[in-house]
């Protein structure tokens, strides 16, 4: 197969924009990231990076030097830069949010800024990208905008998980490619000839509900499981052998069977209810994706009796002056990233109980102490931020897990139990050895699991 080396202007330095123009530079193509942040825009021509994402780093510095990844602000400029080189952009993608607007639906207006500034200064035969997550219709909404016959538009929905966003790129489950244009979306699916992942060619609007299709489905599956555990413990039964024994199921598969304090982040909150909305305009009642929203949205509220019973022995026992130590605050492992984290819900809950919050996580703390992004859901939380695990645990009277840091299974919990005031661990990921915590003197409590005291 013939690889062709296309030149390319990636609209948004986020997640999956950033991940996706080094990514794409690493294939040899010729990549210009823009952004109308110039502070970033600097940081990144520094190779500083303002997110956490493995190996990202130096696939930015390796693609960079070798003169294949660039920054710029603003993309009218970017695709004047490569103008400028002698041959101009053939594919634009767009790699801008698309937050939850009002009554769910994704707001747009981020999309339409660009098409904007972009529409007069796009070369004859460019092809525009929608990556972003963007409700179905859209593609024919950037088409009108664009007004322009000699431009086509592809829709190229991303997978990219939080932590692992590289590998995930380089090694794709599919590419799927939406496109009333054969040649376009051709074009577009020869981007990632050199992975060799299946390729599903298809139209616009399909293609767009394949990625909310995909999301919702998690989120069911989670959801699906947390359900499962709640009925664990009221039978006796534990979650883990029976999550173990579903995974074995070549039907049903072991990811996503992991009970915890809720599903969050960046994407799922944000693409059911904009899947729900959808829903609801063309007159279909999609009971099952609304019911996985509502089992997501108690399981804080469980998160936050199981705190009252391990403390008070009681599921409606006070919390008022007791303090408790937070384990994790981003909406999973390996990401600095809080939006719609259910450890903050699963906080939010505490404090307004009573209880006096002390939280570390490793994503916030640098060799210059704690930090944590500007304008993040942790400022003005009424939590105190610290920089050591056995701190934040100091004259606790609860240690609660709510993240599923690894180097939390190897935390001294000897040490940890002549600091606490109560030998007491609410394990919302099921992360710690309960026998270990036993040994050491804690009691332990994990979801879809019977609770162990001390031996």
């Amino acid at each position: 197969m013939a690889y062709f080396t296309r030149r390319i202007v990636v609209v948004g330095t986020g997640y999956v924009g950033l991940t996706t123009g080094a990514c794409l530079a690493s294939l040899g193509h010729r990549v210009v990231c823009t952004d109308v942040d110039r502070a970033k825009v600097e940081r990144l021509r520094a190779t500083q990076l303002d997110i956490r994402e493995p190996g990202l780093a130096e696939l930015v510095a390796e693609t960079t030097a070798a003169g294949r990844l660039s920054f710029i602000v603003g993309t009218a400029a970017g695709l004047e830069e490569l103008r400028a080189e002698g041959t101009p952009a053939e594919i634009v993608v767009l790699c801008v949010p698309t937050p939850m607007g009002i009554g769910g639906v994704a707001d747009l207006a981020a999309v339409e800024s660009v098409i904007e500034e972009v529409r007069a200064g796009l070369p004859p035969g460019a092809v525009v990208v929608a990556k972003s997550t963007v409700p179905v219709g859209t593609c024919e909404r950037i088409a009108e905008l664009l007004e322009r016959s000699d431009v086509a538009v592809v829709s190229n929905p991303e997978f990219l998980r939080e932590g692992s966003g590289v590998h995930d790129f380089m090694h794709p489950d599919r590419i799927i490619i939406g496109s009333a244009d054969q040649d376009a979306a051709e074009r577009v699916a020869a981007l990632y000839a050199r992975l060799g992942a299946p390729t599903v060619l298809t139209d616009c609007a399909s293609a767009e509900l394949i990625k909310y299709a995909a999301n919702c489905f998690l989120a069911m599956k989670l959801s699906y499981v947390n359900a499962l555990a709640e009925l664990c413990e009221r039978l006796g039964a534990d979650v883990a052998d029976v999550t173990e024994g579903l995974g074995f199921d070549r039907r049903i598969g072991n990811s996503y069977l992991s009970p915890g304090p809720g599903w969050g982040g960046s994407c799922l909150p944000k693409d059911t209810a904009a899947l729900l909305q959808l829903s609801d305009s063309v007159d279909f009642e999609f009971r099952l994706l609304r019911a996985a929203i509502e089992t997501n949205t108690r399981q804080s509220g469980r998160i936050l009796e199981k705190v009252r019973l391990a403390v008070t022995g009681r599921r409606t026992g006070p919390l008022t002056r007791t303090r408790i130590a937070l384990l994790g605050l981003a909406f999973k492992a390996g990401t600095s990233d809080l939006r719609d984290s259910p450890a903050l819900a699963v906080a939010a809950r505490l404090r307004q109980a009573g209880a006096e919050l002390t939280a570390y996580d490793p994503a916030f703390v640098t060799a210059d102490g704690v930090q944590f992004a500007a304008g993040s859901e942790l400022d003005g939380s009424p939590l105190t931020l610290v920089e050591d695990p056995y701190v934040a645990a100091k004259d606790a009277d609860a240690v609660v897990i709510l993240t599923e840091w690894s180097e939390f299974r190897g935390l001294d919990w000897g040490r940890l139990r002549g600091i606490v005031r109560r030998p007491v661990v609410v394990d919302t990921r099921n992360l710690v050895d309960p026998d270990v915590l036993a040994r050491a003197g804690f009691s332990w409590t994990g979801v879809g699991r019977l609770p162990r005291v001390p031996s």
